[in-house]
């Protein structure tokens, strides 16, 4: 017995260190705001106990013709690392990965996705789970009214056309352009092109708005079909807005940006998707765990663009935001 004990004691550590690799695979690529915030997220929610290793696919700024190659490299990616576990960030990586990880061993956890994966769970998705991301449009167009004076009764919301944003969109205002909240009328365009978006945002203002939302604006293409760089599309739009410029997401508020709103957070996606991680580590089936949704934005304004604007933000928004520069 004593024999048996001290084996099974040295061979215990051989038995649960294991491979401690983790593969991050990110629809987008390691500059973008929102993969740095959900990295770091999810960085901090693993601990150093995990080896993380990412692969960009890039697809902000590919044209969607690569978006299968990138995801073929993608899964060369998986062969090399071998990981103990996958984590898909955003719709694109689940959309072109997914079917081809389900039938693996490996357990994945999505984030930051927009679609509905109901259908995923009745289609032999067994081993993943994840978070989801709902962009929280209505309580962020209640927050711009309390900030605007006179009360905004006509919004403007823009969104790029890529994937993300068509998935976005579509599931709040499903195939309309325009929803009523409250007393606000908000009306969503979805754009691909530089010159259409300068031609719409120059001429909100005299089409009856009295402010604009920014949804995603990273996908914008030239009438050369160039990428167009996601910072000066913001700071471009920023400058020259005849209104006042809000946010959906963090990465857009700033000094020379938007000057804020109910925003989400890349990096508490990370969180989340991270928790997910370790339980599916300690032994806890992906599909014994629901997809969990990450509804709770916070505030946070651009002190800069506040004064710009000369708002006033009310003290029982203040207290509760975060404020920048």
């Amino acid at each position: 017995m004593r024999i048996w004990t001290l084996a099974l004691m040295l061979l215990c550590p051989l038995v649960f260190a294991g491979p401690k690799d983790i593969l991050v695979i990110e629809s987008y690529h390691a500059e973008y705001p929102w993969d740095k915030s959900y990295l770091e997220g999810i960085r901090e929610g693993l601990g150093e106990e995990y080896t993380i290793h990412t692969f960009e696919m890039d697809t902000k700024r590919l044209p969607k013709d690569r978006f299968a190659e990138r995801a073929q490299l993608a899964m060369d990616k998986v062969a090399e690392v071998q990981p103990v576990l996958i984590i898909l960030g955003d719709d694109n990586a689940l959309t072109y990965l997914g079917p081809k990880l389900k039938d693996t061993n490996t357990p994945v956890v999505f984030l930051g996705i927009n679609s509905d994966v109901k259908e995923l769970f009745n289609t032999g998705y067994n081993n993943f789970t994840g978070v989801l991301e709902r962009p929280l449009f209505k309580k962020a167009i209640l927050n711009v009214r309390k900030i605007v004076k006179p009360r905004p009764r006509k919004v403007l919301i823009l969104f790029d056309s890529g994937t993300t944003s068509a998935t976005a969109v579509n599931e709040v205002f499903k195939d309309e352009t325009s929803i009523k909240v409250s007393a606000v009328t908000a009306d969503v365009k979805t754009i691909g092109n530089i010159n259409q978006w300068k031609d719409v945002v120059g001429k909100a203002k005299s089409h009856g708005y009295q402010a604009i939302i920014l949804g995603l604006y990273h996908t914008l293409t030239d009438d050369q079909a160039n990428h167009v760089a996601s910072n000066e599309v913001l700071s471009w739009t920023a400058k020259n807005s005849p209104l006042p410029l809000f946010a959906f997401w963090d990465f857009a508020v700033g000094k020379g940006k938007a000057l804020g709103g109910l925003v989400l957070f890349g990096k508490e996606q990370g969180l989340m998707a991270a928790r997910l991680s370790k339980l599916v580590l300690s032994g806890v089936r992906p599909t014994s765990i629901k997809p969990i949704v990450s509804e709770n934005g916070r505030y946070m304004y651009s002190q800069a663009e506040i004064n710009r604007w000369k708002f006033k933000i009310p003290n029982i928004i203040r207290y509760q935001a975060e404020i920048v520069d």
